[in-house]
């Protein structure tokens, strides 16, 4: 996980996981549009995933 994505993650965190699948990208969204901070943690867990990497 690079420096930018974390620092992606923080501010928009749907831009984070736009590499990592249109299901990520959904759920990360969804959680953003309901608050912020669920938003960042889920981004930050699914970019910290060693599976997908």
């Amino acid at each position: 996980m690079s420096l930018f994505r974390v620092f992606l993650s923080i501010l928009c965190p749907p831009s984070a996981v736009i590499d990592k699948g249109c299901g990520s990208i959904l759920i990360v969204f969804i959680l953003w549009i309901c608050g912020w901070v669920p938003g960042v943690i889920a981004a930050l867990v699914i970019l910290n995933n060693p599976k997908n990497q």
